[in-house]
């Protein structure tokens, strides 16, 4: 068989009633559409499953390459696990228009009620307008009660608690954490590869046919988490051509790796997958005879079994390096 290479896939646009323009004009994704709310970069969701762009593999989709090539692809600890499934979803979002409020069930109750995972994630801003904001968490402990009787008089912002944010700003959604992304916002979303959300408010916004997106008021009541943070933002060091991470939970590990010039990375210590979003500038991945550049918006998969390659930056560029521990 064919050794495996840096992986890059073709987009899944999303159009919704709350996209934009930001992730054709800022980050360069091919569409005549005003309103793509979501570039799916890497996704074994299913009937959504991403097709490789590059190289021999091209036209191949991420499933047939779990199938043919298992641990090599994505570490031998995480194919025992989750076997031909792989187990993260990687997205650009940009919200021209505020996201519903919404929250994810924990794995136990998406496997009880949907057969799926859970859906834990984190969001890194890439771009934020003047005074947007995101939604995460309530700003005091609630009761089930004060909850419902908030969402019933559609006052339900007065407990959640609301950030303004800009570029570089990150947050950790465990399930169960009601969030929303707030209009103005250009977001990449690392999570578990799920498709499972609890639609709790959405602004009383009708389609464009006249009718309502469903809510899922009884689902989501014990799915909640009704306690509260001080502070809900990540804070976290960056060094330059270094890895820092930002967030580590079983789901996932992710990295900030500010760079400019030339490193050699090595992944011996990892049994993963690894992949790279490009949240700032552009780079040159060099492996063996293969040299593959990723750009601003762009997002690569380097198989478990690549453990050195080259990363340059000709200029101040930042990735997002993202694993399983």
């Amino acid at each position: 068989m064919k050794d495996l290479q840096i992986l890059k896939f073709t987009p899944i646009l999303k159009d919704k009633i709350w996209g934009g323009e930001k992730l054709t004009t800022l980050l360069n994704k091919k569409s005549d559409r005003k309103d793509i709310g979501e570039s799916w970069e890497i996704s074994d969701v299913e009937g959504e499953t991403s097709m490789v762009a590059n190289g021999f593999f091209k036209g191949k989709n991420l499933k047939e390459l779990i199938v043919d090539y298992k641990s090599d692809l994505i570490g031998k600890k995480i194919y025992e696990y989750f076997g031909e499934k792989f187990p993260l979803l990687i997205k650009y979002i940009d919200a021209k228009e505020a996201l519903s409020i919404q929250l994810h069930p924990h794995d136990d109750l998406a496997r009880k009620r949907h057969n799926s995972f859970g859906k834990t994630e984190m969001w890194y801003v890439m771009q934020a307008d003047k005074k947007a904001n995101l939604i995460v968490g309530f700003q005091k402990e609630v009761t089930s009660q004060e909850y419902l009787h908030h969402l019933e008089n559609k006052t339900l912002t007065a407990i959640l608690n609301i950030d303004e944010v800009q570029k570089g700003d990150v947050y950790f959604i465990p399930t169960g954490r009601v969030h929303a992304i707030g209009a103005g916002v250009l977001l990449a979303e690392i999570q578990q590869t799920s498709d499972i959300t609890y639609r709790i408010y959405d602004w009383d916004r009708p389609n464009s046919d006249g009718t309502f997106r469903d809510l899922h008021t009884k689902e989501a009541i014990d799915a909640i988490d009704y306690s509260a943070k001080e502070s809900y933002k990540t804070s976290y060091t960056k060094m330059q051509n270094a890895s820092s991470e930002i967030v580590s939970c079983p789901y996932f590990t992710t990295n900030v790796l500010p760079l400019h010039g030339k490193i050699s990375v090595n992944h011996e210590d990892k049994d993963s997958f690894v992949i790279y979003m490009c949240v700032e500038g552009a780079t040159t991945f060099n492996y063996k005879n293969q040299k593959e550049t990723l750009k601003m918006g762009e997002t690569i998969l380097i198989p478990a079994s690549i453990k050195s390659f080259e990363i340059i930056a000709e200029y101040q560029s930042e990735l997002l390096e993202v694993y399983i521990k």
